[in-house]
């Protein structure tokens, strides 16, 4: 027997409520935990991402401003 044929007998708020809210109660913490570390993740490279522009930028902005002063 395959899983339409478990599930087709049941009526639709079984298959549509019941059974996504029991694996919300048994996955809860594992999904809580992966969703967390993504976002976490995200926000380390976005972190990441801001940090290397405003170095690129800065010695962009030094080295176009050393250029055009007379050299020591």
């Amino acid at each position: 027997m395959d899983a339409k044929g478990t599930l087709s007998g049941l009526p639709w708020w079984v298959t549509w409520i019941v059974i996504p809210a029991i694996a919300l109660v048994v996955f809860g913490g594992l999904i809580a935990s992966v969703v967390g570390f993504l976002v976490g993740l995200l926000f380390k490279v976005l972190i990441f991402v801001a940090l290397a522009g405003g170095v690129v930028y800065l010695v962009r902005r030094f080295k176009a401003g050393s250029s055009s002063r007379s050299d020591w």
